[in-house]
């Protein structure tokens, strides 16, 4: 199968989206033919600011480019994997013109969210969902902060759902999680083409047997991610249970100041990532305390594959990950006091804690190896041509 991949490159924790990577690998080393269609978001910097707002809602170079490749490489179908904000949903009806199927992964809540995130000043936030415009997100400037970056956000998610593309012009949307699903559904994405298909870890990185002692976050350093939520637990904790912080982002200085402050917290900063898969095989637990309605939790794969189990807040999607007392534990979110009772679980005996290492790993080998990913994302792309192929005979 020949499948053009279309993603906007952006920096996440040091690198591109690890997802992105991870399936382009793998429908390499199966044999697939991959055409990559990327856009770099560094490109924003030489772009008047205009040019980012009018590309935002429709891309007039993205669409010649796109349709172009198509004609050039004929795939059989296109994945998108993210198009926000220079590639924009032109991309979709470019493809749909060549007559190829469109496959759309949802990564965040862009579709329905100007942030992309349902969450603002430290809270959920679900503001515009069912609004058409949602203009909510410009008067709270939801996007970096700025009204006026915000417009063409929002400008964006109007004139899309009066075109109709998100019903038209793609033909199986994956979410991540059932959670996620859910949202997209009460949003008015159909809920007939959304099926679920959670990430996965490729390679595997294979289990480790803990035994050092600490606990583990690897993430953004940001306020959704319950970083403070976070701190606030091992200032309660008093330097009972270490802590070691790898990542980085606008909590930086804050997760600096703690690591000075407060006994036993570590803060490592970015990290490469097998020396990630070593701390993370080594620790007791990851912490998982985020807070806002997460589309999947890549790192709780990453824990479940090094056998770690995860303490994690029960809100959105990492809820549906962590099975309590088996493959980790759920703590309120925002409550440092109940993460920090959780986190104590380090002190239960051995085997108990061997077990739950144990279940996490099974967990793993389950639902998050290549191999099941690569046998649901084969189903999906067969599912997307046969829908598209009844579409052309009923039209």
């Amino acid at each position: 199968m020949k499948i053009l991949m279309v993603h906007n490159r952006y920096q996440q924790h040091g690198g591109e989206d690890e997802s992105v990577v991870a399936e382009t690998a793998l429908l390499k080393s199966q044999g697939h033919q991959v055409i990559e269609l990327v856009e770099d978001n560094d490109r924003i910097r030489d772009l008047s600011l205009p040019k980012i707002a009018l590309g935002t809602v429709w891309s007039h170079e993205s669409y010649r480019r796109t349709r172009r490749l198509v004609r050039e490489r004929r795939p059989d179908v296109a994945h998108v994997q993210n198009f926000f904000p220079l590639i924009s949903p032109s991309v979709h009806h470019a493809v749909r013109a060549e007559g190829v199927p469109v496959v759309q992964t949802l990564r965040n809540y862009r579709l329905l969210c100007s942030n992309g995130l349902f969450f603002r000043d430290g809270r959920v936030c679900e503001d515009c969902m069912g609004k058409t415009p949602p203009w909510p997100g410009i008067l709270h400037a939801c996007y970096r902060d700025s009204r006026a970056a915000t417009a063409p956000v929002v400008g964006m998610l109007t004139a899309h759902r009066a075109l109709k593309t998100w019903a038209t012009k793609v033909d199986v949307y994956i979410a991540l999680t059932e959670f996620a699903r859910q949202k997209f559904v009460e949003g008015g994405i159909p809920k007939e083409r959304i099926v679920v298909k959670p990430n996965f870890v490729y390679p595997d990185p294979g289990p480790d047997e803990g035994g050092g002692g600490y606990a583990l976050f690897v993430g953004r350093l940001s306020p959704e991610k319950g970083v403070e939520t976070m701190l606030r637990a091992w200032e309660l904790l008093n330097g009972k249970i270490p802590l070691k912080i790898i990542g980085d982002g606008p909590l930086a200085g804050q997760v600096s100041q703690a690591a000075g402050k407060l006994p036993r917290i570590e803060w490592l900063g970015r990290r490469p990532v097998s020396e990630v898969y070593d701390l993370m095989g080594r620790a007791e637990v990851l912490i998982f305390p985020s807070e806002w309605y997460e589309t999947f939790g890549r790192v709780a794969a990453e824990a479940f594959a090094k056998g770690t189990p995860v303490v994690a807040a029960e809100i959105g999607a990492i809820a549906e990950l962590v099975e309590h007392g088996r493959t980790g534990l759920l703590f309120r979110p925002g409550d440092p006091g109940d993460l920090a009772a959780r986190v104590e679980w380090i002190s239960t005996p051995r085997e108990e804690r061997e077990k739950m290492r144990h279940d996490a790993r099974a967990e793993f080998e389950k639902k998050y190896t290549a191999e099941e990913n690569y046998r649901r994302l084969m189903g999906v792309y067969e599912n997307a041509i046969r829908y598209a192929q009844d579409s052309k005979e009923r039209a």
